[in-house]
């Protein structure tokens, strides 16, 4: 009974989201403010109706319930109850279960924090947002519904795909579809402007701080993913422009180009249509990379679905909104006048130039990306586009970008001056030339490439703190003025320098894991040993254990240090029971920022097995830095500025330092 309230709730979901969806419109056209007060409460309703069903699911799932046929084929009774609400979202019913509550749960928060915003917008967005509910409720009901019984109910599940029993995974998919379906509110935003004919300094005041959040949780499961496959599939790498990898990054590239935009129009009046275009593409490249992993067009680890009908479904999904939302804009963008007016060299123009190229690699990606699908479409052909095409055209423009980076929180609104800006980054560049001819003097076979781009993120980093230095008047007054000034500076500017900051740490982790790793891929018996960078591997033995789910085959090894053991490290191959399946975990041990990496292959017996063994110095700085970027963005959101559009509260007899007016 429990199941089949779940699914009568989401049917009165979709009954809801149909009034939000049209209701608020036509009182926004009549000036109704009856019909466009629906919409807040029809979005609260419709977030408690999707919460309620998504947790009957949860609750068929902890109580295995293999009557109903989405646990019994991705659950089993001797999971672990972490991996059981895991579950929920580890496959393709739940995780669009997943994916519509976080969509109207960014509906709900407009309706509960959106009091400012004018009436006729807030009723469109949220109608808006409501024509995406609909879709995506329709999609459920009709192709994908989590509810469906089996009868009689077998007496045990499937279980849940092996490599998705880890702790990543109660991590990842949230974060990752917060970010996706975040860029939904600023995607209603954008659509809801071009209904009114309005854009102006308030509307991108409004929309930032949902971009921001967007982001800042779109790059935390970016990380997190990264992080998870570099793990728990034993093959050693962070990054390996897998297709459904690309369809995540894509939409963070244009989401980092819209918040750049959006302050431009916020402080500028300028570049108008170009948000609104940002703001359409980044939502429409979210909606993309749900057609890909969902549409069975791809083969990967990251993919739900095989089933066309499903891709045909969220095919015509996607050609609705997108194709709609670029027919209005074409239809609309020439009501929306720019006012600001601002020389090529200033701020404003820093900030096209990023976002130039945000777009333009957003785009290498996109091309690199649906090429082999394509080609293979049309002639039946199969191609694979991998690295080297994208280390080819993505990195030339990220080089560039990165060498711009620093400039542009120093450069003046409207016109600036190149030269007194550059003086300003002296120290900055100085360092980097610095670190660039350490290591190639001191690192024995640096290629100069790594030692350019170890150089190049000292250059970011320390570009990033320069500007707060001179804001704060470090080294030249005394201490309690520094510290006055770094409280009084606003919590968006402290927050951009920590994500460009970031940047830099996540990139000196990328060129020193890249360039500066060691691999050795041995056949090894019980005693020994083998030397690598950073010490010598002695291989102990191998023993059989059982887990809850699982018996697997455990490797020993031993990390010497001038015959010292400075690490015990264990490596499995687990081979799961009901599934017929088996995994690798490999065994990680993390000297300082640097990790010794162990996985097992084939095992014989207890007596040898084939073993990778890797070095990889500074790795784990690709994701401190990538941390560090969301750190940034977090720090951004608690800026009064930014609390959803609400003005700050003005203090008397307060003098602010005039430099900080021009901040981000």
């Amino acid at each position: 009974m429990i199941v089949e309230l779940g699914h009568f709730a989401l049917i009165l979901a979709f009954a809801t989201s149909l009034v939000q969806a049209t209701l608020p419109i036509i009182g926004s056209r009549r000036s109704d403010s009856s019909l466009m007060d629906i919409a807040p409460m029809c979005a609260m309703i419709a977030f408690g109706l999707v919460a309620f069903s998504y947790l009957m699911l949860t609750e068929a799932y902890i109580h295995s319930d293999f009557s109903v046929l989405n646990v019994w084929q991705n659950s089993h009774s001797m999971m672990p109850l972490i991996f059981k609400i895991t579950g929920v979202w580890g496959n393709h019913e739940g995780s669009m279960m997943l994916w519509v509550l976080i969509l109207v749960f960014f509906g709900a928060m407009v309706a509960a924090f959106g009091n400012d915003l004018p009436q006729t917008l807030r009723a469109n967005t949220l109608a808006v947002q409501a024509w995406i509910s609909l879709a995506f409720l329709a999609f459920i009901l009709l192709t994908s519904n989590p509810f469906v019984r089996l009868i009689p109910a077998p007496d045990e599940g499937r279980e849940l795909n092996p490599i998705l029993q880890d702790f990543g995974l109660a991590v990842h998919p949230p974060l990752l579809y917060l970010g996706y379906v975040g860029f939904s509110i600023t995607f209603a935003f954008a659509v809801a402007a071009l209904i009114e004919g309005r854009v102006d300094a308030a509307w991108a005041r409004w929309v930032r701080p949902w971009a921001l959040a967007a982001w800042t949780f779109l790059t935390a499961g970016i990380c997190m993913g990264s992080y998870w496959s570099y793990y728990e599939l034993g093959w050693g790498g962070w990054w390996f422009w897998d297709p459904v990898e690309n369809a995540a990054f894509m939409p963070w590239l244009a989401g980092t180009a819209l918040l750049h935009s959006a302050l431009v129009v916020e402080k500028r009046e300028a570049m108008k249509i170009w948000t609104v275009l940002l703001a359409i593409l980044t939502f429409s490249l979210s909606l993309l990379g749900t057609f890909l992993v969902r549409s069975g067009v791809l083969t990967s680890v990251h993919a739900f679905a095989s089933d066309p009908t499903r891709g045909i479904f969220i095919l015509g999904i996607l050609t609705l909104f997108i194709g709609g939302a670029f027919a209005l804009f074409a239809w609309r963008a020439s009501t929306l006048r720019a006012d600001g007016l601002f020389a090529p060299l200033s701020r404003e123009g820093a900030l096209i130039f990023n976002n130039l190229i945000l777009v333009t690699a957003a785009a290498t990606v996109l091309i690199g990306t649906l090429y082999p699908l394509l080609l293979q479409t049309l002639t039946g052909s199969k191609i694979s586009v991998g690295p080297p095409f994208f280390n080819l055209t993505f990195t030339p423009l990220i080089v560039l970008l990165l060498l711009a980076v620093p400039f542009g929180p120093i450069l003046a609104w409207k016109r600036a001056d190149l030269i007194a800006a550059a003086q300003r980054l002296y120290f900055a560049a100085t360092i980097g030339f610095a670190a660039a001819f350490v290591v190639i003097f001191l690192v024995t076979g640096a290629p100069v490439l790594a030692a350019f781009g170890i150089g190049l993120s000292f250059y970011v980093m320390v570009g990033a703190l320069s500007e707060m230095f001179a804001r704060s008047g470090l080294g030249k007054t005394g201490f309690a003025t520094v510290w006055q000034r770094l409280r009084g500076t606003p919590r968006s500017i402290l927050g951009t320098m920590l994500a460009h900051f970031g940047v830099g740490v996540s990139l000196l982790g990328i060129v020193a894991a890249s360039a500066f790793s060691t691999e050795a891929i041995i056949e090894m018996k019980p005693g020994d040993m083998r030397a690598i960078s950073c010490c010598q591997i002695r291989f102990e033995g191998i023993h059989a254990t059982r887990g809850t789910n699982y018996h697997a085959s455990v490797g020993h090894f031993s990390a010497l240090r001038n015959d010292s053991v400075v690490a015990n490290i264990d490596a499995e191959k687990r081979f799961y029971d009901s599934s017929r399946t088996s995994t690798t975990e490999a065994g990680i041990h993390t000297f300082n920022l640097s990790q010794l990496y162990i996985s097992l292959g084939e095992v014989h017996g207890n007596q040898h097995a084939i073993v990778r063994i890797w070095w990889k110095p500074y790795v784990t700085l690709i994701w401190i830095g990538a941390m560090i970027m969301a750190a940034g963005g977090i720090l951004s959101l608690f800026d009064r500025r930014l609390r959803f559009g609400v003005p700050a509260v003005r203090r008397r007899h307060i003098i602010q330092q005039p430099s900080f007016e021009d901040a981000e």
